[in-house]
């Protein structure tokens, strides 16, 4: 039988959520673990350049805001765990945390594991993602003054990006492989009216070219059939957003997205169990929001212990730590 390893929280995710929540509850006097099965750090970590954080002014690498946050959990005490959570269950109000190598209790969840963008799937999107390739308009925007764009998609988080940042660049093109758009009227209408759009039908894109930055893309017209090639210095793909929720999906509530419904202290509808960052139903994803989630977790699952250690009526003692 497994040694059963136990915590006062258990975090799944290392990104700006998990790390925020850790540094709330170590520095509350719990004692918190982050699980992080892949790179540290989280969805961030591809971005080249974060200039939106409060408190530093100066231009950080996604990696190295991150590094920051880990070297401040540390700080406290927070124990970092590089370990694949294969499953999640319940023994009562105790949370069981399984790895690839060992069994944990908590006293609280945070899932924190965040999502991911659904790809173009193209040759070049990944030798440039972070070099011209963007999924986020408002954090990357302010790179592309008086430089040209293209958005790949056409619902309204595409369209509303195409308009965010015509604020920088002096061009944006809006490539759809449809002969319409899907966003709502009003945001379409507002795009139509907008000189530096230009909309290309009936389009995808095929291959993204350059050095060491993006600098033209190859697209496909599929009503004319024919190929194109454009000159562009980005591309921001708005072609939906993918949540982790492979470990929550069978018992916690989720949106029809599939992210997980919380209420104002990131509780979930299962008790004990919290999320916090990209992972939520959320609108604007963000690392500031994603620290904000982790912080309002890690504050309620400490009210939450203490409510529930006071009960005699609760099972909560069967994750009491080690004296």
């Amino acid at each position: 039988m497994k040694e059963v390893f136990k915590y006062d929280i258990a975090i799944i995710g290392s990104g700006p959520a998990g790390l925020s929540a850790a540094i709330y509850a170590a520095r509350g006097g719990l004692k918190p673990i982050v699980f992080e099965r892949g790179v540290f750090g989280g969805q961030i970590t591809v971005t080249q350049e974060v200039e939106n954080y409060p408190g530093f002014h100066k231009t950080l690498t996604g990696s190295e805001l991150m590094e920051e946050m880990r070297k401040h959990a540390d700080k406290f005490g927070a124990e970092i765990c590089e370990e694949e959570v294969k499953g999640i269950g319940m023994q009562g109000l105790c949370k069981i945390v399984e790895t690839n190598k060992k069994i944990y209790h908590a006293k609280t969840l945070i899932i924190a594991t965040g999502a991911h963008p659904r790809k173009l799937n193209v040759p070049g999107e990944d030798k440039f993602s972070g070099k011209g390739v963007s999924y986020c308009a408002t954090c990357d925007g302010f790179f592309y003054k008086d430089k040209i764009v293209a958005v790949v998609g056409g619902g309204d988080s595409a369209v509303e990006e195409a308009m965010f940042l015509t604020r920088f660049a002096k061009k944006v093109y809006v490539i759809h492989r449809r002969d319409e758009l899907r966003a709502v009227q009003i945001i379409q209408d507002r795009a139509f009216a907008n000189p530096k759009i230009e909309f290309i039908w009936n389009s995808e894109i095929q291959e993204i070219f350059g050095r060491d930055f993006v600098e033209s893309i190859t697209i496909f017209n599929k009503s004319e059939n024919k190929h194109r090639d454009i000159k562009v210095d980005g591309i921001f793909a708005y072609v939906g957003i993918l949540p982790n929720n492979e470990l929550i999906e069978s018992r916690v509530a989720l949106d029809e997205q599939g992210f997980a419904l919380v209420d104002e202290s990131m509780h979930t509808n299962i008790p004990g169990i919290y999320a916090a960052g990209d992972i939520v139903s959320k609108k604007l994803r963000q690392v500031i929001t994603a620290a904000s989630d982790g912080a309002t977790a890690a504050w309620s699952a400490e009210k939450w212990i203490t409510i529930n250690q006071e009960d005699e009526n609760t099972d909560l003692k069967t994750c009491e730590l080690p004296k």
